[in-house]
């Protein structure tokens, strides 16, 4: 009998799990003809399934490829009522490549990775989001290597890197109002090669969350998107700096990259290994760390 037992608590666990990848390749092609013209249509389907574009961004050294940012307005709603860090998750990143191809990110997945034990409460939201963008682009092809959906609550590629929370608060200015000012100036000033690619701020909520550009061509997104052939997964970008309270906040490179290419081995995980480093000392510069 503990046999049977043991055995069907294994098979129930491995039904109760099953695998998520991070981005979705769409069905169909928009209109090509240069990725700004790609983007513009791209751009039409979004907003006519209901999305609000807030950025757009052509990331330096990869000019076949750009990237829109939506929001959603039940989304949205869900996670300010969650509030804190799930901020976060309130930008939407949708991949366009010159020749009209478009890949998007996979709602369900980065909503388990950023609200870990708080995505029941924005289940709903995700689910209808992911509608949305199969209105927009048709239902496609998950990619970009599975994770199981148990360990995306508290993803890191292996034992020792980052997980969600770990380093992630890079200065607490102990209030909101001067910690989105700096986060502001810094990225107009164009700190570091930095620039703004959206702004999206909640001050009743005390909460804010800023796309940045990496545009150094020694450390930005170019150099190492390049080193790992990481094109494909465009709709990584752009990094995001949070801002919660009076804290900015900004996911380690070691947890946002691995999150957004779960497939990487080792060896090109080590050809990038100056960049975890060299984007936070960027997100330092953003949120005005002396």
């Amino acid at each position: 009998m503990k046999r049977i037992l043991t055995g069907a608590a294994l098979m129930l666990a491995a039904v109760s799990a099953w695998a998520l990848q991070p981005f979705v390749h769409a069905d169909a092609k928009v209109a090509g003809g240069g990725v700004k013209a790609a983007m513009a249509a791209a751009e039409q389907k979004l907003t006519g399934a209901g999305f609000t574009v807030v950025g757009k961004h052509q990331p330096q050294g990869i000019p076949s490829h750009g990237v829109i940012v939506v929001t959603d307005n039940g989304l949205t709603d869900a996670l300010k009522a969650v509030g804190g860090t799930a901020v976060v998750g309130v930008p939407i990143r949708v991949g366009v490549k010159s020749d009209g191809t478009v890949s998007y990110v996979n709602p369900e997945y980065w909503g388990r990775a950023y609200l870990r034990k708080n995505y029941g409460k924005a289940e709903g939201a995700y689910k209808a989001v992911a509608g949305k963008l199969q209105t927009a682009f048709g239902a496609g092809k998950p990619f970009g290597g599975e994770v199981d959906t148990d360990d995306l609550s508290s993803y890191r590629y292996m034992f020792g890197m980052e997980r969600f929370d770990d380093r992630a608060t890079i200065k607490d200015w102990g209030n909101f109002d001067a910690a989105v000012k700096a986060v502001h100036d810094n990225l107009g000033k164009g700190v570091a090669g930095l620039s703004k690619v959206y702004e999206i701020v909640y001050a009743d909520k005390k909460l804010a969350v800023f796309g940045v550009a990496m545009n150094d061509p020694k450390a930005g997104e170019g150099y190492w998107m390049g080193k790992i052939n990481g094109a494909e997964h465009i709709a990584a970008l752009p990094w995001e700096v949070f801002v919660v309270d009076g804290k900015v906040m900004a996911l380690h490179g070691r947890f946002r990259t691995a999150l957004a290419f779960p497939s990487l081995t080792m060896g090109q995980f080590m050809a990038i290994g100056d960049h975890p480093d060299s984007t936070l000392k960027m997100m330092e510069d953003v949120a005005g760390v002396k």
